[in-house]
C-alpha cells in the first residue's frame, strides 16, 4: 500500500484527505464501507487479494465527451498551457488521487502520460521525460505500476489497424510505440504489459485478408515479446478481448478466441488474458464466464473491472456496483487461487453528468467496496454453503470405476456402448440451479 498521500506544488483535490475505512454504518460518501485494506480474508489481506489499480486514461484524460457532445468536465490539471507542462500537472494530480484513494497500483497508455511529438524521436523523448517523473513519484509514494501499454488505436494512422494494418509503414510506427512503451514499463517496474487490439480487426470483410492480418499480428506479438525479454521485462504479456467497437469485428473477440490464438501461434507461454467485464457482455457472455474460460485454460492474467449498461449496446465503462456479478467473479478467482501478477484495474469513468471532482473518488470508492464485499461473500460461500462440495458431487461418477477409466482415456467407443447396454437408462439428476442462485442471495 502507499505510504502517504502525495501533494506536489499544488493540491488538485483540496478538502479531500486520505480515504479511510469507516464501516458499513457510515454515511460518509468519501469513506470505505467494506474495503478494509488490512482485513484478512482466506489467509490474505483484502489489499493482497484485490490488488486495486486506477487507470490513467478515463480518470485523468477523459472529460465527459461522447459521440454526441463535447467535454463537460473541466479539470484543474487541464488548464490551457504547453502540452508537456500540462502532462506534468496531470501526473501530479494523478499521484495525489492514487495515494489519497489508497490504491496500490495504477495503469497507463503511453499517450495518457506524454503527448505525441512531431515524429517518433520527439514522442520517445516526451515519454522518457514523463517516465522519469513517474519514477520519482513512485519512489516518493510507494505506488506501483500494474501494467503499461501503448495507444495503437487513437491516431488517424491506425484507422485500418496497427499490427494488422495493410500498410507496412503503419506497422513500423506501431512497433516504435510498443518498443518505447515496453521500455517505460520496465523502467517503472510494471508487472504486466497489455495489448488491446481496438482496431486489430476489420470494417469490411470484402477488402480484408484476414489470414494475413492474423499472421502479422502474431509476428508483431512475437517481436514485442522477444524485445521485452531482451530488456529485462520478466512480467506477463496480456491480451484484452473485445468483440467489436470500434472495429466491426476484432480478432480478439472473446477469451476463448484469444486462448485459441495464443495456442495456435505458440504464444501461450508468455501471454495471458486481461478480462474486461464490459467487453464480456458485449461478446454475449457474462463476466464470470470469461474468467472461468481463462482459469480453465490456466491463462487468466488480470481484470479490467467495470460494467456496461444493459440498455446500451456499447462500451459504457461504468464503475462496478453489481454485487451479484462481482460475487460470481470472486468465486471463480478464489477457486483459481487468486491473482499472480494481475489485479483489479478500474477501467471505468464517471458519467458525463458527474462534474464534481469528488465524483471521481466516489466512483472508485463504490467499486472498491463492491469487490471487497464480494470477496467476503464469495469466501463465505466457499467455506460454509456447500456449493464447492455440491459441484464436485455432480461429477462423482467420473471419480472411480468406469467413469474414472473413461476420464483417463482407457475406454474406446465400443466399450462405452457396451457399458450403456449393460447399465440401462440413466437416472435423471437435478442440476439444482435454483438452489445455487438462492444460496448466493442468502449469503448476501
Amino acid at each position: 500500500m502507499t505510504h502517504s498521500y502525495f501533494t506536489g506544488d499544488r493540491e488538485y483535490f483540496p478538502g479531500i484527505g486520505k480515504i479511510a475505512f469507516e464501516g458499513r454504518e457510515s454515511d460518509n460518501p468519501l469513506a470505505f464501507k467494506f474495503y478494509d485494506a488490512g482485513k484478512v480474508v482466506a489467509g490474505k489481506t483484502m489489499a493482497e487479494h484485490l490488488r486495486f489499480a486506477v487507470c490513467y486514461w478515463h480518470t485523468f484524460c477523459a472529460k465527459g465527451a461522447d459521440p454526441f457532445g463535447v467535454d463537460t468536465q473541466m479539470f484543474p490539471w487541464d488548464e490551457p498551457v504547453e502540452e508537456m507542462r500540462a502532462a506534468r500537472s496531470r501526473m501530479d494530480a494523478a499521484f495525489e488521487f492514487f495515494t489519497k484513494l489508497g490504491a496500490p497500483y495504477y495503469c497507463f497508455h503511453d499517450r495518457d502520460m506524454a503527448p505525441e511529438g512531431e515524429n517518433v524521436a520527439e514522442s520517445e523523448r516526451n515519454l522518457a521525460a514523463m517516465v522519469a517523473l513517474a519514477r520519482e513519484r513512485q519512489d516518493a509514494t510507494g505506488m506501483k505500476l500494474l501494467w503499461g501499454t501503448a495507444n495503437l488505436f487513437g491516431h488517424p494512422r491506425y484507422m485500418n489497424g496497427a499490427a494488422t494494418n495493410p500498410d507496412f509503414a503503419v506497422v513500423t510506427h506501431a512497433a516504435a510505440q510498443v518498443k518505447a512503451a515496453l521500455e517505460a514499463t520496465v523502467e517503472l517496474g510494471g508487472e504486466n504489459y497489455v495489448f488491446w487490439g481496438g482496431r486489430e480487426g476489420y470494417a469490411a470483410l470484402i477488402n480484408t485478408d484476414t489470414r494475413r492480418e492474423m499472421d502479422h499480428l502474431a509476428r508483431f506479438l512475437h517481436a514485442a515479446r522477444d524485445y521485452g525479454r531482451s530488456i529485462g521485462f520478466q512480467g506477463t504479456f496480456l491480451i484484452e478481448p473485445k468483440p467489436m467497437e470500434p472495429s466491426k469485428h476484432q480478432y480478439d473477440f472473446d477469451a476463448q478466441t484469444v486462448i485459441g490464438f495464443l495456442r495456435h501461434y505458440d504464444l501461450a507461454d508468455d501471454f495471458k488474458v486481461n478480462v474486461e467485464a464490459n467487453h464480456a457482455t458485449l461478446a454475449g457472455h457474462s463476466f464470470a464466464h470469461e474468467l472461468q474460460m481463462c482459469t480453465d485454460a490456466g491463462l487468466l492474467g488480470s481484470i479490467d473491472a467495470n460494467r456496461g449498461d444493459p440498455q446500451n449496446g456499447w462500451d459504457t465503462d461504468q464503475f462496478a456496483t453489481d454485487l451479484y456479478d462481482a460475487i460470481q467473479a470472486m468465486l471463480v478467482l478464489l477457486a483459481d487461487g487468486g491473482f499472480g501478477s494481475g489485479g483489479l484495474n478500474f477501467d471505468a469513468k464517471v458519467r458525463r453528468e458527474s462534474v464534481d471532482l469528488e465524483d471521481i473518488f466516489i466512483g472508485h470508492i463504490g467499486a472498491m467496496d463492491t469487490f471487497a464485499r464480494a470477496l467476503e461473500v464469495a469466501h463465505a460461500l466457499r467455506e460454509r454453503s456447500g456449493i464447492v462440495e455440491r459441484k464436485q458431487a455432480r461429477y462423482a461418477s467420473f471419480d472411480s470405476g468406469d467413469g474414472a477409466r473413461f476420464a483417463r482415456g482407457e475406454l474406446d467407443l465400443s466399450a462405452l456402448r457396451d457399458l450403456a447396454l449393460d447399465s440401462g437408462e440413466p437416472e435423471t439428476l437435478s442440476g439444482k440451479q435454483e438452489w445455487y442462485e438462492n444460496v448466493i442471495n442468502q449469503y448476501l
